[in-house]
């Protein structure tokens, strides 16, 4: 049988035109026409019967499968054709017969991928036709299969800084808490070694990275990210892993892991290379590491419990001042309930209107008058009675509440001074978050002084410096929005920032709050007196009022003024009281005479 003849094609070819000139018939031609556009087709074809014998096969399909165009004139057969293939493997070639035959016994189409070696694929289509002929049509998708595999391999890893994705880090840790030392799943019958290997896993958490992004931008945020993630590269072994999680997010999987105390030296070292300087678009930039630790199995069975503890240790180490690192312990899981518990009674608090202000009067020594109030926030829990503001202003920022529960310090605030006897003003602290959303924030103090009816004069918004070094024009722009209401601003802590000075140039402020570290008794009284005197004499030049807080000791008070502040707040002179109080001490205050409020 000839493996190519016309006559056996599944279709006839007809030609339109009918007979040329001499009356012989063209459809000869037409076939060759046919055939030549069949050769030229993308895809390989091979046409058959229902015994698997060859009708036709084009020649893209011979140059695709590199059949010799000598050999496959003696073949017959779907089979022997595929054999002689120099691509084909014979793993690959029972595969095309058995699509082929299947499509002939089940009359349905059958596809499937062929994967030859060399790393080539193939695509399979196997169809019907008429007259019981079936036809095979190959495609190389080996571009297609390579792209296809490259981007599941980028997706592993991180695209910024090339180190594994959390998915194929969470992948590793689950591999191996499955595996024993010589990498048998566990669960077969031979028994568990005595002493099982440990896995040690590092969250990492870098210090004053966000920072980094709102000074100097994503650009350079992310030129840091990589040089940092070379360096931690730098410090571990080749078999260990790292991940970039997210953000400024790092983990490390050190397996096996050595002990304790080597892990403990490795942590320091990783604090020691992060906290070093970098360079990074011509701009020198400082940023520490806080570091989370925990060991399998000791401190962890599961995947999910090893990285939710080595999370628990790093909010330790971040708790304990940052750029330091902490090992997981029993207790960090009962404070985590506990923090837990304070979140919801955090958010119930919010909508039962558990909060109320508290007011801490500020004296202008000149006139022996109090000229002002600061509003403190405070919570009254139904069953743990007043939580100290150091333990959920963090929280509120962290969890997104403060934002909410700052405009409803505006509007009380602003609201409750409407009703004290004299015009005095009150301060309100607005806290950096706040300031993530200007347009929010500026129509908030709007909303309040509109709703209570107090004069824009009245109401001083505090601010600290870090506010400045967050997008730095809108916060500007921000700010000259509340001066044209009227409303005042002012500096808290000042003294405490690297570059309080430059802020005072950018924004003319109405106040500096000189900060409590300055005020408070040292052995250094000399050097903190030259402070004092120095920022009032600042704020003097430039035209701000200057008061002192935290005042607390008749000495205290003596220096702050012999410095030339003449605005102070503090316990000396009043605790902060509540909103029912603020009257009787704005009366009885019609001279300074300053008394302890132990």
């Amino acid at each position: 049988m000839l493996p190519y003849p016309s006559q056996s094609l599944p279709f006839q070819p007809v030609d339109d035109a009918g007979p040329d000139d001499s009356g012989e018939a063209r459809a000869p031609v037409a076939g060759l026409h046919l055939r030549a556009a069949l050769d030229g087709l993308e895809a390989g074809l091979v046409t058959f019967n229902r015994t698997l014998d060859i009708l036709f096969v084009n020649s893209r399909l011979r140059s695709m499968l590199e059949i010799d165009p000598a050999v496959a004139g003696g073949v017959g057969s779907l089979l022997m054709l595929m054999e002689a293939s120099a691509v084909l493997s014979t793993t690959v070639v029972q595969q095309v017969h058995e699509a082929c035959q299947g499509a002939v016994d089940t009359r349905t189409p059958q596809e499937v991928t062929l994967a030859a070696p060399g790393a080539r694929f193939f695509s399979l289509r196997v169809g019907g036709l008429v007259d019981r002929h079936w036809m095979a049509s190959f495609t190389e998708v080996t571009a297609q299969r390579t792209a296809e595999a490259q981007a599941v391999e980028r997706a592993k890893c991180d695209p910024l800084t090339g180190l594994l994705s959390r998915t194929l880090f969470h992948d590793r840790i689950s591999v191996l808490l499955d595996t024993g030392p010589d990498h048998e799943p566990t669960g077969q019958p031979a028994a568990d070694p005595p002493h099982p290997v440990r896995h040690a896993v590092m969250a990492v958490d870098l210090d004053r990275f966000k920072s980094v992004n709102d000074t100097l931008g994503h650009s350079t945020g992310d030129g840091l990210l990589c040089l940092v993630a070379r360096r931690l590269r730098s410090v571990l072994r080749q078999h260990d892993a790292l991940s970039r999680l997210g953000g400024d997010e790092f983990a490390l999987l050190v397996s096996p892991a050595p002990d304790r105390t080597v892990l403990d030296q490795l942590a320091r070292r990783i604090t020691d290379v992060i906290g070093r300087p970098y360079l990074v678009d011509g701009h020198l930039v400082n940023i520490g590491a806080s570091i989370g630790i925990a060991v399998f199995p000791e401190d962890g069975a599961t995947r999910v419990e090893l990285l939710r503890n080595a999370d628990l240790a790093l909010y330790d180490a971040k708790a304990m001042g940052r750029s330091t690192h902490s090992f997981f312990r029993p207790e960090m899981d009962a404070r985590a309930v506990a923090r837990r518990l304070i979140e919801i009674d955090l958010r119930k608090a919010l909508a039962l209107r558990q909060f109320e202000l508290h007011y801490q009067p500020q004296i202008d020594l000149e006139r022996h008058a109090i000229v002002g109030f600061e509003a403190l926030l405070r919570w009254r829990h139904p069953e743990r009675g007043m939580v100290s503001p150091a333990e959920f202003i963090p929280l509120a920022e962290e969890i997104g509440l403060i934002v909410p529960l700052g405009e409803w310090v505006l509007n009380q605030a602003c609201l409750e001074a409407t009703h004290w006897s004299e015009p005095v003003t009150i301060a309100v602290n607005v806290s950096p978050y706040q300031f993530e959303d200007t347009n929010r924030l500026v129509e908030a103090v709007g909303r309040a002084l509109s709703l209570s009816g107090l004069p824009g004069r009245r109401l001083e918004i505090e601010i600290t410096e870090s506010v400045l070094l967050r997008n730095a024009e809108p916060v500007l722009a921000a700010l000259h929005r509340l001066r044209g209401m009227g409303v005042r601003v002012a500096m808290d802590d000042f003294g405490t920032g690297y570059s309080s000075l430059s802020q005072l140039h950018s924004f003319p402020f109405d106040k500096i709050k000189i900060d409590r570290s300055f005020v408070k008794d040292r052995d250094d009284d000399v050097g903190q007196n030259a402070i004092i005197r120095a920022i009032t004499a600042l704020g003097a030049s430039l035209g701000m009022a200057t008061i002192a807080e935290g005042v607390e000791t008749a000495g205290q008070l003596e220096r702050i003024r012999d410095g030339g502040c003449t605005s102070v707040q503090g316990y000396l002179f009043s605790r902060p009281v509540p909103v029912a109080q603020v009257a009787g001490l704005i009366a009885g205050y019609n001279q300074f005479q300053p008394t302890p409020a132990y």
